[in-house]
């Protein structure tokens, strides 16, 4: 699969992420966007990144720009330090998909790029050099201060009396997640550190990754990680049952009093069935769409993701203090806000038995290129009644903002799509609970790789 630019960025494989379309790509972004006269840029620790970030850091030199390099830095960290200072970024990464493949995400001054963005930036792409910057300067305190901005909000204590596990892999948060941690009063044991860069989906967790969880499980209240880039979260209970990242994105809008939470349709429905929120707008899979829904909301809005990734949309108050907005993708704070109600309910079972029992599952066909998954795709929407006999299941409703979502008389939900930005078909289920989940999900995900040949 040829690299493909959205707004999910610029991904694809390495080998195919040649120097000339790289820069081809960050020309056309400051020519088009926003850029606050700086580029930020930070990197994920994927054996390519680095000479990718070299590329993106000279491009921006030869656009005339200061250019400002974060090194190994969480995206949403990164995001935080250039909009604070007023300045675009570039987040050199691949997020969760294999190391052969990278990446970049692009933020204006304002945040993410929009859709209007992607379609300016993709009418520049001839733009031409226009002469060199100033020398690349370093700044070392993005991370520092990403953990900051939530120990000042939540306070010292804030985590006291729990013991956590710190799944490291090769995220470059992995050093930071232990810092805020123990900054917010937790002990903290680091297990799983890898030299070689490990893709971590926090949608579909692999039964290795579960498997080494639940291994690594007794003796901690839970097992925290981020992806690879530092933008999802993932949590794991002391049995090291994994979290899906739509309850945390839950449980964490309600502890901030957030009126309105905006989250994409592959989110479970217990944001609806809780009570907890007077509105609840639902938009197509991507963080765009859930920023895009947010600023139109307006008022103590927050927004998620299945995949845990949370975004803060109004002034909040912390146990200790304000925590300001932040429109982009994060992970720590539906972390802390979590862990932070699991001491108040006297632990996670307790504060996970007071959700809706709805629960979602998640996994992913790989190597599935779209002129595989779009037609499978339309075929499916025309009849799918062929699948679900198999599954045992008939149709009631469908919902088409986003792939096919079909609600099923079991009261189970069956969701399927392509990727936007990888050769993958994804497929999720929702039902009554964990188990029902994963065994609809294992039969569905069967039956379309059959179908899929």
């Amino acid at each position: 699969m040829a690299p493909k630019f959205g707004t999910s960025g610029l991904r694809g494989l390495v080998t195919e992420l040649t120097p000339d379309l790289v820069a081809a790509h960050i020309r056309a972004f400051l020519a088009a966007c926003p850029q606050g006269g700086a580029l930020w840029v930070g990197r994920d620790l994927r054996a390519s990144s680095p000479d990718l970030a070299a590329v993106v850091l000279a491009a921006a030199r030869g656009m005339g720009l200061e250019t400002v390099d974060c090194g190994a830095v969480p995206t949403p960290a990164l995001a935080l330090a250039a909009m604070r200072a007023g300045a675009a970024s570039v987040m050199v990464t691949g997020s969760h998909i294999p190391a052969d493949r990278n990446g970049l995400k692009f933020y204006t001054p304002a945040g993410e790029i929009t859709k209007v963005d992607e379609a300016a930036i993709l009418a520049s792409l001839a733009t031409a050099p226009r002469g060199a910057g100033p020398a690349t300067r370093r700044v070392t305190t993005a991370g520092a201060d990403w953990v900051a901005r939530y120990v000042t909000a939540f306070g010292p204590e804030a985590l006291a009396g729990l013991r956590l596990g710190i799944w490291a892999h090769s995220a470059v948060s992995c050093d930071l997640l232990v810092d805020a941690m123990v900054a917010l009063g937790a002990e903290c044991v680091s297990v799983g550190r890898s030299e070689t860069f490990i893709p971590v989906d926090t949608e579909a967790v692999s039964p290795q990754a579960r498997a080494d969880l639940a291994a690594w499980a007794p003796g901690f209240d839970a097992i925290l990680s981020t992806d690879g880039d530092g933008d999802r979260p993932l949590l794991a209970d002391g049995a090291g049952a994994v979290i899906p990242g739509d309850i945390l994105g839950q449980i964490a809008a309600a502890s901030l009093g957030a009126d309105t939470v905006v989250t994409p349709v592959s989110s479970n429905t217990g944001a609806e069935l809780g009570g907890a929120f007077a509105r609840v707008i639902r938009t197509k899979i991507g963080s765009p769409f859930v920023i895009a829904a947010m600023e139109g909301a307006g008022g103590r809005v927050a927004g998620y993701e299945a995949n845990g990734g949370f975004l803060l949309g109004f002034a909040a108050e912390g146990p200790a203090g304000l925590l300001p907005p932040l429109m982009t993708r994060d992970s720590l704070l539906p972390l802390i806000a979590v862990l932070a109600e699991v001491r108040k309910a006297g632990g996670l079972p307790a504060l996970l038995a007071c959700q809706p029992a709805r629960f979602t599952a998640a996994d992913r066909l790989e190597k599935t290129p779209p002129e595989a998954t779009g037609p499978l795709l339309a075929r499916l929407t025309a009849d799918p009644a062929p699948l679900l006999a198999d599954l045992a299941e008939t149709e009631t409703s469908r919902d088409l903002t986003d792939g096919l979502r079909l609600s099923l008389a079991s009261g189970r939900i069956l969701h399927l799509r392509p990727s936007g930005n990888a050769p993958e078909f994804r497929v999720y289920a929702e039902a009554e609970s964990p188990e029902a989940a994963e065994t609809l999900l294992a039969r569905a995900r069967d039956r379309l790789r059959g179908m899929l040949g």
